[in-house]
């Protein structure tokens, strides 16, 4: 089973991981979570990231997801990647954590691709695209 790690501002990865519990009814394994505050180095909780990292790898890999590209918890995750056995994406999003939770069976190339989807198919004009 791939790992999950989310690496976002401040709480919003602890507020991703419950609304996950809530949905599931229960707390998947091998989840994750990093909140990095505005006072917080880099280069300091790059350390913490590591760890986080290998207590979510059971042997398959990780799936490192952050909340903004180009932003400091994307650019520490950029930091953890290592191609094949540490992806990432960034703009995660409840659609796309629980879409690569569903898909996280499936090898890292179907997780990363099903979790991206998620996150477009999460996203909708709701007067438009609702049918009643």
């Amino acid at each position: 089973m791939i790992g999950i790690l989310l690496v976002t501002h401040g709480a919003l990865g602890e507020a991703l991981v419950q609304n996950v519990c809530h949905v599931l009814n229960r707390r998947p394994p091998l989840l994750a979570q990093l909140g990095i505050a505005a006072q917080d180095d880099p280069l300091d909780v790059l350390p913490l990231a590591e760890r986080l990292l290998a207590q979510v790898d059971a042997g398959d890999g990780v799936l490192v997801m952050a909340d903004i590209y180009g932003a400091t918890p994307a650019n520490v995750a950029a930091k953890l990647l290592l191609p094949g056995k540490v992806e990432g994406v960034a703009g995660v999003s409840l659609p796309m954590l629980l879409r690569a939770l569903t898909y996280r069976d499936r090898g890292m190339e179907t997780m990363v691709a099903r979790a991206l989807s998620g996150a477009r198919d999460g996203a909708l004009n709701m007067l438009k695209d609702v049918s009643c």
